[in-house]
């Protein structure tokens, strides 16, 4: 089964045996690692990688969200 990601795709790498990763195979993936991670090799299983799903607080980071009020209770 061929991987359902195209080139420039935002995806999300289980670190689950991090250190034991070898490819890239045909079930491998390519990605571009950002931070501490980058150091390591940039190959993964398509087991490992799901797509990122991008939430209305990634697209819009300085919107304030609305506090939820406090809840009344009579005592």
């Amino acid at each position: 089964m061929k991987p359902d990601f195209k080139e420039g795709d935002k995806v999300l790498v289980s670190t689950l045996n991090f250190n034991n990763l070898k490819g890239p195979k045909e079930n491998a993936l390519e990605v571009r690692l950002t931070d501490k991670p980058s150091r390591k090799h940039p190959v993964f299983p398509v087991s490992l990688v799901k797509p990122y799903l991008q939430t209305e607080e990634d697209k819009f980071p300085s919107r304030k969200k609305n506090p939820t009020p406090p809840e009344i209770v009579e005592v």
